[in-house]
This record gives structure tokens, sequence and C-alpha cells, in this order.
């Protein structure tokens, strides 16, 4: 054994450097001899005992040095495994399946298992997964909460190839020659105080009475200020039941502060203070609302409260009676369930028409565009920007890239009419080359850019104005100089029926103008069966006086035989899911429009006993559209916003891509039992 044991490296070296001295005393004994034959006999005698000692050192001390370094080696081999069973930290060796091959003390105190115990760590920590396992070169780390302790598993290969290699006993296949060292470490405390901290996180919030000049009216004037002493005990105390500090800005305003803590109690208990605010009832027969903002998660005080307002302003654009959250770039919504108050008073109307003219008069051109597969309300309203845009003498253009059948007649009247310019109406390309910064752009009937004509002329201009029904979801307009969004309103044709009365004075509207207004308003009322207010009549009312011919609208949207059989055909499959949702398909092949022939059908399927709320879904143009129609027992746009869309409580609508009509199906169904399970709906 000692044969076949050989000095290496430096060791060797600095073993065999007396024999190199001796050598250099044998060359330097000549010259010596020339100088002195005494001094170099006497050199001679001292070069052989040297020589001598070096040999026998180098030969003979070499089995004892080799001895005492395998000693070495063999102790602190048993010191380092000692070191590393005693280790204070968990930690194992894996295969490269993940089982477990040896663990120290720790790791053995901690999971109680036996140290021949050879199963997959995944059975011990269910955390841990064959995809977690590190790939070459990777280190992983994997949270675990294991004894109610949490722990940060820390997994890296440990390669044993060229160990292998030298073997002669054992050997591993080519991509598995390596195990996969574990170290467990406590992070229990660290969490606790990470957690800590987030809860004391400083939130803030705005709070307003949606309703308040309404309620207020409703009411002696008598008991008026006990109405509102009323409200605010109860916003008083609820908020102070949560740790929440509220102070009071204006007689409908309040700032809000808490911890983040506090803010997920609310949001456990679903912001209940939206039902019990319109608890509060002495007579007033209009229950007040309140709609609240809030700004959490970012980088100053500063921005917060900006998240705070910009918060406020978004649930009061959705119709208010609801909790805004935003979280940087996150949103959430929570209520919204009840119907929108329309509003009696048109001041703001005035206001907006006021400011809309002022924008128009400044500029030489005005744009309109709607959404994306222009529909009748869509069409109206931006008809009725062009006779506003007109009436100041202003090149006026409408963008609109396929006409859809349904307005199709009504564009033909214009296209048709000596009076009308024949660039009326332009597409997208040619509406990029008229656009400037001496534009108004206009957008009607929608506020996400992503679902406009052409989305890139909202970046081509300064000047943006936004007129829309819907409600505000994340994705907005965020560049607009003119925003007027009313929820409540029945559809944008109303909207600008009533700006085109405060427009100008004496305005006139011509017959096919004001007819195609009224079209957009019956249509999306349902022929005046949603969402109608009182302001609603009045503009029809308005649009009757200038000249809009009802008998002439029902005649333009008269169905054709295909269209009236397919909506049949939806009608007729569709299945009740949980007792009280239509759910239903509507055949697109052969229809001109089949988004509008399933939106048709959606509101048939209100007429059934029943039925609470009912989903169309339409496969056009490789993209699913959803219809979803209510009355007023659910609100249906916060289950489109959960796939995607939006809308109002009585009518949405979502569209998903690249899904299968049964995907979409079965997306949709999943999401409507989630809803009810967690009392969403």
């Amino acid at each position: 054994m000692k044969e076949r044991i050989k000095l290496k490296g430096q060791l060797k070296v600095y073993m065999r450097w007396p024999l190199i001295l001796t050598i250099l005393l044998v060359i330097m004994n000549p010259v010596i001899y020339m100088v002195s034959v005494k001094a170099g006999a006497v050199a001679t005698i001292f070069t052989a005992v040297y020589a001598a000692a070096a040999v026998l050192l180098y030969f003979h001390a070499r089995s004892a040095i080799l001895n005492d370094l395998i000693s070495f080696a063999t102790q602190y081999g048993q010191v380092q495994k000692n070191l590393m069973r005693d280790f204070a930290l968990p930690c194992a060796l894996l295969d490269a399946d993940g089982k477990l091959l040896w663990m120290n003390d720790e790791f053995q105190a901690l999971t109680e298992k036996d140290r021949r115990y050879r199963k997959f760590v995944g059975n011990i920590f269910p955390e841990i997964t064959t995809d977690k396992l590190p790939m070459q070169d990777e280190i992983r780390d994997v949270d675990v909460f294991y004894k109610e302790h949490d722990f940060r598993v820390n997994l890296r290969r440990v390669e044993i190839r060229e160990l292998l290699e030298a073997s002669e006993m054992v050997g591993a296949e080519e991509n598995r020659s390596y195990l996969i060292s574990l170290y467990m470490f406590d992070e229990t405390e660290l969490n606790t105080y990470i957690r800590r901290n987030e809860e004391e996180q400083l939130v803030t919030g705005l709070l307003y009475l949606d309703n308040y000049e309404e309620a207020l009216e409703s009411i002696e004037e008598v008991r008026s200020s006990l109405l509102v002493a009323l409200i605010d005990r109860k916003i008083n105390k609820y908020f102070s039941s949560i740790d929440g500090v509220v102070k009071r800005l204006e007689k409908d305003k309040y700032f809000l502060v808490m911890r983040k803590k506090s803010l997920d109690l609310l949001k456990e208990k679903k912001f209940n203070i939206l039902e019990e605010v319109k608890t509060v009832n002495i007579g007033n027969e209009m229950a007040v609302t309140i709609s609240i903002g809030i700004g959490m998660n970012a980088d100053t005080y500063a921005h917060t409260s900006e998240y705070a307002r910009i918060a406020i302003e978004l649930a009061l654009g959705r119709g208010g009676d609801q909790v805004v959250i935003k979280d940087g770039n996150n949103i959430t919504y929570f209520g919204g369930k009840s119907q929108m108050m329309e509003k009696t008073t048109r001041v703001k109307a005035r206001v907006k028409a006021h400011a809309l003219k002022e924008f128009m008069s400044s500029k030489d051109k005005v744009v309109v565009m709607g959404h994306k597969i222009t529909d009748v309300d869509s069409f109206g309203a931006a008809i009725g920007i062009y006779r506003a845009a007109k009436t100041l003498d202003k090149r006026a253009y409408i963008v609109i890239n396929t006409p859809t059948p349904s307005i199709r007649l009504l564009m033909d009247g214009f296209l048709h009419s000596q009076e009308y310019d024949s660039r009326m109406f332009v597409n997208s390309h040619e509406a990029k080359e008229l656009v400037d910064d001496n534009t108004v752009v206009v957008v009607v009937d929608v506020n996400r850019p992503s679902y406009t004509e052409c989305e890139e002329l909202l970046s081509m201009t300064r000047t943006i104005v936004v007129l829309d029904h819907h409600r505000q979801g994340r994705d907005v307009i965020q560049n607009a100089v003119l925003s007027y969004i009313e929820p409540y309103a029945s559809s944008a044709c109303e909207m600008v029926a009533e700006i085109l009365q405060y427009f100008s004075d004496g305005i006139r509207i011509r017959n096919i103008e004001a007819d195609s207004i009224y079209a957009g308003i019956m249509i999306d009322t349902n022929n005046f069966m949603t969402k109608t207010g009182v302001r609603t009549f009045e503009a029809a009312a308005f649009l009757r006086r200038c000249g809009a011919d009802v008998t002439r609208v029902r005649k333009m949207f008269r169905e054709n035989v295909e269209d009236y059989r397919a909506k049949g055909e939806a009608i007729r499959n569709a299945e009740l899911f949980r007792n009280h949702y239509a759910i239903s398909v509507c055949p697109s092949e052969g229809l001109d429009s089949p988004t509008v022939v399933g939106a048709q059908a959606a509101n048939e399927l209100l007429n059934v006993v029943g039925v609470k709320a009912s989903f169309v879904l339409t496969d056009y143009r490789n993209t699913i559209y959803i219809s979803a129609r209510s009355i007023d027992e659910v609100n249906v746009q916060i289950i489109m916003e959960r796939l995607g869309g939006g809308g109002h409580l009585n009518i949405a609508g979502a569209q998903l891509e690249h899904y299968s009509i049964e995907e979409a199906k079965d997306t949709l169904k999943q999401t409507l039992q989630k809803m009810l399970d967690e009392g969403d709906i």
C-alpha cells in the first residue's frame, strides 16, 4: 500500500530540496579545492555527510510523513463529517430524483424521520415538487411551511462526475451524475416582522356621499340635519371599529386613514358599510349611497393620496355605490351592485357642452370615432358631434372602418345626400393623415383605448374629448382634455342629445341626423324598456321636435329572416345554469351582424320566468363575443369584468380571443359558480 501512495505537488518538491542542495555542494567542492586543498578536503567530508543525511531523510522519513498525512486526512474527514452531522441548520442530500440519501441531526429532529428514510422529499414538504428540483448550474429557493414555521429551502446540485469516473466500483448515467444538497433556513421571525411591517403600512382613502343633495331634497328641511348626523355617526363608528381615522372635508366628502391590516379586515367584510349606510332612513324617499376610493403601496405618502383620488374618480365614473382600491397598477372593485341613481339636474351636461364648444372653436378640424364594430348608438352619437362641429363651420369627419349592416341604412342616407360631404366618413388610414395638433378627436360610446376604431389617433393630438355612458375600467384614455362619462345615462346618444341642446342657441338638426340619434337611444334601451329615466324621454322628446320619425326608424331596423331564425335558434337552445342564468350560443354562419343578433337573443331570454341574467355567446371573426343582460337582480357588469369585459349593471359584454365556444362556455360557468359561492352575485 505504501509503495502505491506517492507524494505530489508542493510537498514532493519540498522533500526533494535537500537532494538539490547536495548537488550544488558537489559542484561547489572542486572550486574550493582550487582555493585550498585542506579546505576542499574538509568541504568534501561535510558534503558526503550532508548527502548521506539528505538521502536518509528522503527515503526513510518519507514513510513516516505519509503515515502522518493519511492519519490527519482521516481525522480531518471525520471532523468534517461530525461538523455536517452536528450542523445547526437542517440539511440533507437527495439523489437526482429527489429521494433522501442522507440527513443531519437537525433535519432528523425536525422531520422525525429515520436515517434510513429513502422516499421523495415532497412527501415531507408538499411544496417541493419534481419541477422545483434545480437544473444544472441553478440554485432554487422554495418557501415551505412546516410545523408552524416558515422555511426557505435552498436546493442546488452537487456534481460527482469526476469522483465517479475515478472510481472502479460505482458509476452513474451521464446526465444523472449529481446529488442535490438541501439546506433549510428558518425565516419565521423574519416573515413575522415583514408581515407586521406590511400590516402597519399607511392606507389613505376618500369617501363621498353619491346623492347627498338628492337625499336631502326628499325629506323635510327640519330633518335634514338629523339625516346628515346619522350618516356621519355611522361612518365614524364603522371606521373607528377597525382602528381607522375619518376626517370630514366637506358636507359630503370624507378623508380616511387606516392601516393595511384594517383594510384587509374590510375586504373580508366585503365593505358592508356600503349596505349599512343605505339603512339610514328617517323618512327620506331615496337611500343614501357612498363611494370609496383607496390608494396604497405607493412610493410616497403623496402618491398614495393621489392613488386615492384616482380611485374615487373611477368609483364615481362607474356609477358610485362601490369601493375602488388602487394598489400600484392593480385595481380592485367591491360593490356596485345597485341600480345607478339618475341625476335630475342637467347642469353638468350644460357645463360639458360649453367646454366642448370652446375646444372645437379653437381648432380647425374635428374627427369623431366610436368603438370597433360600430353599432347604432356609437354611430348616432358620432352624427350628433358631427352636427355640433358643422354648426361652428369646422371640417368634420367620422372614422368607420367596416360598416356593419346595423348602420348601413343610416350611413347610406348620408352618403346619398348632396347636403353632406362625400368624405364625411373615413377609415383609419385616412384619419391618421387628417389628424394633427390642430385637430379635436372626439371619442364616443367607448372609454377604452384598445376598443376604439383607431387607437393611434389618441397619440397624434393633444386635444381629446371622451363622451361615454359605460362604466370606467382599468384601461382608460389617460390624456383627455375633457371627459364626460355618465354611467347612469341610457346611451351615448342621450348624452349627445343633451349636449346639443346647450351647444348653441337655435341649433338646427336635420331629420336624418335626428333619426340616427333617436335610433341609438331606441336600440340601447331596447325600445325604451331598459335603463330609461326622465332624461332619456326628455332627450327623445327633443329629437322628436327636431324631426325624428319613430315609424321611419322602426322600418330601418326590421330584421331579415336569417337573423330572425338565428335568434330563435339561440333562444331554443338556451340552458339554465343554477336555475336562474340562461346561457346559449347564437349561430353566426350566414349572418351579417351575428353579435347584434346575439345581443337581441340575450334581451329576449330575459322574458323567460325565473331568468335573472342571460348570456349569449357568438363566434365571430375568431373571437367569442358574450352578450350579457339582466333586469335588476344581477349586476352583469362585474361578471363580464372578470372575463376582461365590462359595460353596465344590466347590459354588458366581453370578448374572448383564442377560445372555442365550449371553452368560453365552461369559463363563463366557472366564473358564475365562483362568484355565486363567494357571494359576489
